[in-house]
């Protein structure tokens, strides 16, 4: 059984955890420390005597890794073990959780499933979570617009939190932003237990000549809130994925949303012009 001590320390780590992250906002008087800045386990200088402290803070500026943490004896500090814990928790909570029903309803979007059904099936059956069950190609065909130039849709994939953590702010800015170069924008919904081939099938569907998912990556130690937008030109089920063009580590710590949308918009206008995506846009 661990000793009260322990469970102490793993109760301020996961507090300060939730506090620093603004997912949970605590009183002063039990917030474990304040959350302003980095996570401190990649600030604060846990290396002893290091032999060039002025580059180890220069560096530990410029990442969110841990860099320099030391270590006691041939196992890591205490604070670094208690982060690593926390971090791969909420790792783990952001491939099992569903994004928030009510968030896709905020945002007004159409919501569909994939032929995977529940969260185990997605994460053990790749090939269904590339699939539209029949009633989600139904919606689409319902309610969907025929033909766009672009067709934008965000999926779950394999981080809820990196779909509540940046669509609403990518979203508006890629629509308005393809909307203004004079482009015909299809219908935005949402695709749950989706993994990226089903915009193959999207293509099909709804005949567009670019899709677009935003999907969240398989989360790691440094964040959970990393979303992906793989683009493709005139798609079809079975499609190499040698023809994807990928824009990824959009979240807060890298290429935050806003600017992810202007430089996906700008991405996409250069596909559609030269009528191709992924290896053959480079040729």
């Amino acid at each position: 059984m661990l000793d009260e001590k322990l469970i102490a320390l793993i109760t301020e780590e996961v507090v300060r955890q939730l506090t620093a992250s603004g997912r949970v906002i605590l009183p002063d008087s039990l917030s474990a420390e304040p959350a302003e800045g980095k996570d401190p386990v990649s600030t604060d200088r846990l290396l002893e005597d290091p032999l060039d402290p002025e580059a180890l803070e220069r560096m530990k500026k410029r990442t969110t890794a841990r860099i320099g943490v030391g270590k006691a004896g041939a196992r890591l500090k205490t604070k670094t073990m208690l982060a690593l814990r926390a971090d791969h928790a909420r790792a783990q909570d952001s491939v099992f959780a569903d994004v928030d029903p009510e968030f896709i309803k905020r945002l007004g979007l159409l919501s569909i499933e994939s032929q995977a059904g529940d969260r185990n099936t997605h994460i053990t059956r790749p090939d269904l979570g590339r699939k539209l069950c029949p009633k989600g190609v139904e919606a689409l065909l319902a309610h969907c617009e025929k033909n766009p130039d672009v067709q934008i849709y965000a999926s779950d994939g394999l981080s809820s939190a990196a779909i509540e953590a940046n669509l609403e702010k990518i979203l508006p800015v890629l629509v308005e932003g393809l909307t203004a170069k004079g482009l015909k924008v299809g219908t935005p919904f949402y695709l749950r237990f989706g993994r990226v081939a089903a915009e193959d099938q999207v293509a099909e569907v709804l005949g567009a000549k670019v899709v677009c998912v935003l999907i969240g990556e398989r989360p790691g130690l440094a964040t959970a809130e990393s979303m992906s937008a793989y683009i493709v030109y005139n798609s079809y089920v079975g499609i190499p994925e040698a023809k994807r063009t990928v824009v990824s580590n959009i979240h807060k710590d890298g290429l935050t949303a806003v600017e992810a949308g202007a430089y996906i918009t700008e991405v996409i206008q250069q596909i559609l012009d030269r009528k191709a995506s992924g290896v053959d846009l480079v040729k």
